[in-house]
């Protein structure tokens, strides 16, 4: 299928030091080679949304938002077909800046498919855990297949600034394994086309 594939990758954390805007910035660049998807990178510092605080739900403002910044957001994330979150595990959840970011809106997520980045302890599963949970609450179809990135990835970071993304993530790639990353992405434009298909037949 040659239609385009809008794919949204959202850095989840906007910590100061933040390791994920290397896995997320390395996502960014691999999916800008990946045949029939247009690729966008989110970092949620550019959003400072505020806390979720309005009497209305989302899914009763019609995309009509008071906040110009939510605003902002709500066009980016209705634009996309499908959505990549890279989020670090916090004492065994995730960042309370990815969830207001998911609360303060409802139908610019539904019927799109979304995979998970995680990383920290234990690889960053229990947040995804909790990701996945949220996600179909929101009405989205998480993908089966994760990025899980232990202590390694982030102390190999750590220990040498200068490394590039594409060398340290590589044995995601390259190693005795599978190709995670293909994987991933291959399950992901599937449900988004399948999704995109249903959806334009409404």
């Amino acid at each position: 299928m040659s239609e385009t594939i809008r794919v949204k990758a959202i850095i989840g954390s906007i910590r100061e030091g933040r390791f994920g805007e290397r896995p997320a910035r390395w996502i960014y660049d691999e999916l800008k080679s990946w045949d029939g998807i247009e690729a966008e990178l989110l970092d949620l510092k550019d959003y400072p949304m505020p806390l979720f605080d309005t009497p209305t739900s989302p899914s009763m403002m019609n995309m009509k938002y008071p906040n110009e910044v939510v605003q902002r957001w709500s066009g980016k994330i209705n634009d996309g077909d499908a959505f990549i979150m890279i989020t670090p595990e916090y004492n065994h959840g995730y960042p309370s800046s990815l969830k207001n970011a998911i609360d303060w809106l409802s139908p610019e997520w539904s019927r799109k498919p979304v995979g998970f980045v995680s990383y920290g302890s234990a690889g960053g599963s229990r947040a995804i855990e909790q990701l996945r949970q949220v996600a179909i609450e929101m009405n989205m179809v998480p993908i089966k297949k994760s990025i899980h990135m232990g202590w390694e990835f982030i102390m190999k970071a750590a220990s040498s600034k200068e490394i590039q993304n594409a060398d340290l993530f590589s044995p995601l790639r390259k190693g005795m394994g599978p190709d995670h990353l293909a994987a991933f992405v291959d399950d992901l434009l599937w449900m988004a086309r399948a999704l995109k298909t249903a959806r334009e037949k409404q």
